[in-house]
This record gives structure tokens, sequence and C-alpha cells, in this order.
């Protein structure tokens, strides 16, 4: 009995704490800071560090940048030194959710990218320097953020294996940050179609949406 309200309590507190942290809106709250306003004003209305930039504020962008990818690495590590890597892979996921449907801003959140690579990192850092290569890569051939995340987080779940680094609770985190980041750029993915995406430089400039 005690086990089972002890696995409860894990389960329950990492969700939570998870989903908390992951919902904190760095984006907003460094442009309403900075005086800048609005950030659902500015756009493509998204709270990520992409949409941020656009405002031609580079340090906001740079503060929601560190602050989405932050809180994402902040729930894995604080669940895994509180409880266990299952409680650390579940806290992973609340936050990854936190930010893409926050309670708060009646779940519009971003894209996912930044928080992704953070939670990469702390779940698997050599699967988080896999990924960032990948966008690094596909970055510098393509000249497309958007490709980028997308490559990363497809070939996420594949680094798991190959690194050795997988478990199936790791495995179901990677594959459902992975749809999630796809359904969260369909619009890219039809200007990419299309022809019609901006390049790094000329009007996205920024790894994280």
């Amino acid at each position: 009995m005690f086990a089972a309200q002890s696995l409860t309590l894990m389960i329950f507190v990492s969700l939570l704490g998870g989903y908390l942290l992951g919902s904190i809106p760095f984006g907003v709250i460094a442009t309403r800071l900075g005086g800048v306003g609005n950030i659902r004003d500015v756009g493509s209305g998204n709270i990520g560090a992409t949409n941020v930039l656009r405002t031609g504020r580079r340090d906001l962008a740079l503060i929601t940048l560190v602050g989405d990818a932050g809180k994402g690495a902040a729930a894995v590590l604080l669940a895994a030194w509180l409880f266990s890597p299952t409680a650390a892979t579940l806290a992973g996921g609340a936050a990854f959710l936190g930010h893409l449907f926050p309670a708060w801003l009646r779940f519009r959140g971003g894209k996912g990218v930044a928080i992704f690579f953070g939670i990469l990192f702390a779940v698997a850092w050599p699967v988080g320097i896999g990924a960032a290569l990948i966008w690094i890569a596909m970055a510098a051939v393509f000249r497309f953020s958007s490709l980028a995340a997308l490559a990363a987080a497809a070939l996420a779940p594949v680094l798991f294996i190959i690194l050795h680094q997988a478990t199936e609770a790791r495995l179901w985190l990677a594959v459902g940050m992975a749809l999630l980041i796809f359904a969260r750029h369909h619009e890219n993915m039809r200007r990419l179609l299309k022809g019609v995406e901006p390049r790094l430089g000329g009007g996205e400039s920024h790894p994280a949406a």
C-alpha cells in the first residue's frame, strides 16, 4: 500500500511540477518586462524566441531561448534528483506539453523546439548534442530553421538507439515530442513545399519557435 502511494505521489508531482515549469511563458514575460508589449500582437503571434526576435530585441529573444530550454532541463533534473530517471522522463514530457499548451494562455503556447533541446540535454546529453549537430548541419546546408528543427526532432528517437541511451520511456518521450513538433510546424511545412518558407537571415533566424 505504501509503495503504491509513493509511486502515485511520484507520478503526480512529476507530471504537475513538469507541466507548471513548462508552462512558464518566458516570451510573454520577457517582452512585457522589456517594454515591447504583447508578443501575441507581433509577427506570427507565437510566444517563442523566433517571434520575439521579430521585435528587434535580440536580448529578449536570447532570454526567451534560454528560459524555454532551461525550464525543460530543470523539470527533468529536478524530477531525477527527487525521484528517479523514469520520473525525470515523465516530468520532461509534462514540461513539453506545458510549453505547447499553457493553461494561462488559453492553451496556445509555442512550437516546442527550444524546450525540446533542453529536455534532450537533461535526459541524455549525448542525444542532445547529436540533435543539436543535426540542427546545425541542416541549417548550414539548407538555411531553413524549421527544416532543421523537423530533422532534429524526427531523428531524436534514432539517436537514442544509436547512442545506447534508449529506454522505453525515453523513446516514447522522443517520439511524442517529434510528433507534436511536426504538428506545430504544419504551416512551415506547407511553406517549405511551396518554396516560400523564409530562410535563415531572411525573417526566421533562430532555432526556437
